[in-house]
């Protein structure tokens, strides 16, 4: 059974870190692209970070641009978005998913090519 299961969430006061980690379960995530995804509260869920299969390559949405860093280690089945420098609007739950789609990360990082989704984490951004 394909499973994801993100960790890592919590409270961190602004201009804190977190490390979210994204593990796969019943198939290896080294022929998927992965995308992080955050829903605040009232908003559409949106895209923050893909991640290539291959090469790595990696998309970030302008919000997080120079904050957030997604990588992947394919050993453990298990991708990573470190995130510096947060702020209170950041506040949401974080979701990784997967997808076979290939192609250029800016025009597939979002929800719709997307299948296979974790439960989410609640990261909270507070003093």
């Amino acid at each position: 059974q394909l499973q994801l299961v993100e960790s890592g969430g919590g409270l961190v006061q602004p201009g804190g870190s977190l490390r979210l980690s994204c593990a796969a379960s019943g198939f290896t995530l080294d022929y998927y692209t992965i995308g992080w995804f955050r829903q605040a509260p009232g908003k559409e869920r949106e895209g923050v970070s893909c991640i290539s299969s291959s090469e790595g390559s990696t998309y970030y949405a302008d919000s997080v641009k120079g904050r957030f860093t997604a990588s992947r280690d394919n050993a453990k089945n298990t991708v990573y978005l470190q995130m510096n420098s947060l702020k209170p609007e950041d506040t949401a739950v974080y979701y990784c998913a997967a997808t076979f789609i290939r192609s250029r990360l800016d025009q597939i990082c979002a929800v719709i090519y997307f299948a296979a989704w974790g439960q989410g984490t609640q990261v909270t951004v507070s003093s």
